[in-house]
């Protein structure tokens, strides 16, 4: 079995990780948000591990475009889950979902799985 990287391919911080998981001899399999989907079955377990507030990127492009109180009615994991599924770019990235069911967010290989 394979780590699974969830994201979208012209993200920066998707490419490293890519980079990176391939320089390790790694091979993965990569789900492109834009042209899949957001899986949100997946999105569930990923809330139930990580919490919606992990998983949210209110720093981003997407986040800061969307209505005020649209952002202010992100108030928990029902909420932020809409968001997410309604714009799969609110969401932090890479969601990396390894072959030990262990799920990891952003680029950050000191805190990956060996």
């Amino acid at each position: 079995m394979h780590p699974i990287v969830y994201g979208i391919p012209n993200c920066d911080t998707v490419k490293k990780a890519r980079t990176w998981l391939t320089d390790q001899g790694l091979q993965a399999t990569f789900h492109d948000f834009k042209k899949q989907g957001v899986p949100a079955a997946e999105l569930d377990t990923w809330l139930a591990q990580l919490g919606w507030e992990t998983l949210l990127n209110r720093q981003g492009t997407t986040w800061r475009k969307l209505d005020h109180s649209l952002q202010a009615g992100v108030s928990d994991s029902a909420s932020a889950k809409a968001v997410m599924l309604a714009h799969a770019s609110c969401i932090k990235r890479p969601v990396i979902v390894w072959p030990s069911g262990h799920i990891t967010v952003g680029f950050k290989p000191e805190q990956w799985p060996a």
